[in-house]
C-alpha cells in the first residue's frame, strides 16, 4: 500500500478511535473498551508501517541518484570527455545518439538559448572603430546539410540581433537535401514567424538531391541580391559589429575577398575559444590550414588591422557581382573539399586579392567528426586533382606526389574541366608561379624530387621501408601499407626522405642517415643534419643499390636471429631497391 493511501487509513483509524473514545466516556461497558483498545494498535502499527516505508524508499531514492552520478555508459566517446556528469542513463544515450549523427553537442544545443550572449573577442581597437554610413546591403548564405534544428536557429538568431536592419538585406538557407523531418516543415514554419513580421527577410533553397559544398554555395549566391555576399556555414553565431568592417574594406576595393576570423565552438561544452588573426592557406594536398601573415602584417604591430591571405578557409565575404565574375565556385567539385581552395587560387591569379579581417569575428563549431560522408579521402584527391590540372601548370604532378598517386593512369575521374580552362582564358588570369613567387612563397615547389612512394628490396618484395615508432629516429621493414608511414621520396642531391614531405619552406623532412656505426639506420632533420655534415646522401637508381655516399655502405636487409628480417647497413652484396612512382628516370 502506498504511503499516501495508508495516511488516509491512520486518519480514518484516529477518527473511529475518537468517536470510540467518546463512546467509552458515555459508558464503562467493557466491550466498549477491548473496541477502543483494538483500534489503538492498529493505528500504532499503520504508523509504525508508514515510518518504515518512508526510510525504504527514501534508502531506494538515494542509490538510484548515486548510480545516476557515477555510471557512465560512454566512458570512450569524446563527449563526455570533460561535460555530461549528472545525466541519467537515458540522457546520455540521446546525448550520445545526437552527437554521433552530427558530430556535435546537440543535446546541449537544443537546451541554450537561441539568443545567448557569446564573449567579445575582438582586439580592443575594433570597438573604437568608426565605419561609413552608407555601407552596401548583405546577403547571408547559410550552407547546410542535416544540420541540428537548434544550430541553425540560434545562426538566424545572432545574425538578426547583430546586424544593423537596414545593412540585413536577406538570410538564405541552403538544404543541400538533408533528410532530417525537423529541417523540412516545422523549420519552414520557424521561418514563417520572421517573414510576417518582415516579409521575405529569410528564404529557403532545398536541392533534390545532395550536390555538395560548392553547388550549394553557388545556389545561394543564385539566389542573393544584396550588394554583398557572406556564404557561412549554419553552425555558426556571428559576433558584435561583424558586418561592418567586411562591408567597409569591399565598398573601398570590390575586387577583394573577405574572411572573417573564426572564433572555435567547443563541440561537447559549446563554450566559445578566442582565436587570433591568421592567414588561411593550403598544403599541397589542398587541405586548408592556417598560415602566418606577411611579415608587414606584424612589424604594422595593430592587431585590428585586415591581413593579406593566399586562401580562404571556406567562409567568404564578397562583392555579388565581382564573384560571379569571377566564376563564382567550380560547379564540378563534388561533396567536400578543395573548392575554398580553388576559389583562393582563382582570385588571385584572374584580378582579386584576398584578406583576412580580424575586427569581423565569427564563432564557428568544430565538429569532432563529420558525419555527411563515411570517407571524405576519395572527394578530396578528386578535387585537389581537378583543382591541379585547371590552375597549378607545371606542379599539378606535387598534388599526386602529395596523395602518393602515380603522375598518369590513376584512375581517377576529375569531370569536365574544359568550361573552367576557358573561363581561365577569358579572364586573363596569371600563370601559377606568379602565385607561387608573388602570393605564397612558403609553398615548397618540390622541384628536385624525382621519385616517391613506397621503397621495397627484391629479397621481400611484401615488405616496405617504414618511418617505425614515433618518436623515435630508426626506420623498420614492414609489410607494405602504402599509408604515409611508409611514404618515401629521392631526390637529385641524394636525400631520402621517409615517412612523408613537408609542404613548406619552414618545414623540414626526416632523412635516411647511415650513423658511421654499427648496422642500424638512423633517421634525422634533413635541414640540422646538412648543417652538422652528416652521412644523408645515397646513389640510388631505380632497381639497384642503395649505397651512401660517405661510408660506401648500402641499405640491405638482413635476417635476425629471430628470424626476422630488418633494415641493416653493411657492404653491399647487391641487393636491389624499387621505389614505387618515378618522375623522371634515374
Amino acid at each position: 500500500m502506498r504511503i499516501a493511501a495508508r495516511v488516509c487509513v491512520l486518519v480514518i483509524g484516529i477518527i473511529v478511535y475518537i468517536l470510540v473514545y467518546i463512546s467509552f466516556i458515555r459508558s464503562e461497558d467493557p466491550e466498549v473498551l477491548r473496541r477502543l483498545k483494538r483500534i489503538e494498535d492498529q493505528v500504532n502499527e499503520i504508523a509504525i508501517e508508514i515510518k518504515n516505508q518512508k526510510v525504504r524508499e527514501a534508502v531506494v531514492e538515494h542509490k538510484i541518484t548515486k548510480k545516476t552520478e557515477v555510471k557512465k555508459l560512454y566512458p570512450k566517446s569524446p563527449l563526455f570527455k570533460s561535460w555530461g556528469a549528472g545525466l541519467t542513463e537515458e540522457e546520455q544515450m540521446e546525448a550520445e545518439r545526437q552527437f554521433q549523427e552530427f558530430g556535435y553537442n546537440v543535446f546541449l544545443s537544443n537546451r541554450l538559448p537561441l539568443n545567448r550572449t557569446i564573449p567579445d573577442t575582438r582586439d580592443i581597437r575594433c570597438a573604437t572603430k568608426s565605419y561609413p554610413t552608407d555601407l552596401p546591403t548583405i546577403s547571408v548564405i547559410l550552407i547546410y546539410f542535416n544540420e541540428a534544428p537548434s544550430v541553425i536557429k540560434r545562426a538566424i538568431h545572432s545574425i538578426i540581433d547583430k546586424t544593423p536592419a537596414l545593412l540585413l538585406k536577406e538570410i538564405i538557407l541552403v538544404d543541400d537535401y538533408s533528410s532530417i523531418e525537423d529541417l523540412h516543415l516545422a523549420l519552414d514554419e520557424y521561418i514563417e514567424l520572421f517573414n510576417k513580421e518582415k516579409p521575405g527577410l529569410i528564404k529557403k533553397v532545398r536541392h533534390g538531391r545532395q550536390m555538395g559544398l560548392a553547388k550549394a554555395r553557388i545556389s545561394g549566391w543564385e539566389a542573393a541580391t544584396g550588394q554583398v555576399v557572406a556564404i557561412l556555414d549554419a553552425h555558426i553565431e556571428v559576433h558584435k559589429d561583424w558586418a561592418e568592417p567586411l562591408l567597409a574594406r569591399i565598398k573601398a576595393d570590390r575586387t577583394v575577398v573577405l574572411s572573417p576570423v573564426f572564433d572555435k565552438v567547443l563541440f561537447d561544452t559549446m563554450e566559445v575559444k578566442k582565436y587570433n588573426a591568421l592567414a588561411q592557406a593550403f598544403d599541397w594536398n589542398l587541405w586548408c590550414m592556417y598560415e602566418s601573415f606577411r611579415p608587414e602584417w606584424y612589424k604594422n604591430k595593430d592587431p585590428s588591422e585586415p591581413g593579406k591571405s593566399p586562401s580562404v578557409m571556406g567562409i567568404l565575404v564578397a562583392e555579388r557581382q565581382f564573384l560571379g565574375e569571377i566564376g563564382v565556385l567550380d560547379e564540378g567539385m563534388t561533396i567536400y573539399g578543395g573548392e575554398n581552395v580553388e576559389l583562393g587560387i582563382r582570385v588571385w591569379l584572374c584580378g582579386g586579392s584576398i584578406e583576412v579581417v580580424p575586427c569581423s569575428k565569427i564563432a564557428h563549431i568544430e565538429r569532432a567528426h563529420k558525419p555527411y560522408s563515411q570517407d571524405l579521402r576519395k572527394p578530396m584527391i578528386r578535387n585537389a586533382l581537378r583543382v591541379a590540372e585547371i590552375w597549378l601548370d607545371e606542379y599539378k604532378s606535387n598534388v599526386n606526389i602529395a596523395w602518393n598517386l602515380p603522375l598518369k593512369n590513376h584512375g581517377i575521374d576529375i569531370g569536365d574541366v574544359s568550361e573552367r580552362k576557358q573561363l581561365r582564358n577569358k579572364l586573363k588570369c596569371k600563370p601559377f608561379r606568379w602565385y607561387l613567387e608573388n602570393v605564397y612563397p612558403l609553398l615548397d615547389v618540390w622541384e628536385d624530387i624525382i621519385g616517391y612512394g613506397a621503397l621495397n628490396n627484391d629479397l621481400k618484395e611484401k615488405f616496405c621501408i617504414d618511418q617505425g615508432p614515433v618518436p623515435g629516429s630508426v626506420p623498420i621493414l614492414f609489410r607494405c601499407h602504402y599509408y604515409k608511414p611508409q611514404h618515401c621520396y629521392y631526390n637529385r642531391n641524394g636525400e631520402i626522405y621517409i615517412g612523408g614531405i613537408k609542404s613548406h619552406t619552414y618545414n623540414s623532412n626526416r632523412c635516411l642517415m647511415d650513423p658511421g656505426s654499427g648496422k642500424t639506420p638512423a633517421l634525422h632533420d634533413c635541414k640540422n643534419a646538412k648543417v652538422k655534415g652528416l652521412s644523408i646522401y645515397w646513389d640510388f637508381s631505380q632497381g639497384n643499390a642503395i649505397k651512401n655516399r660517405n661510408t660506401n655502405r648500402c641499405l640491405e636487409i638482413g635476417q635476425g636471429a629471430d628470424s626476422y628480417y630488418y633494415l641493416i647497413l653493411q657492404t653491399c652484396t647487391g641487393q636491389r631497391w624499387t621505389i614505387q612512382h618515378v618522375i623522371k628516370d634515374f
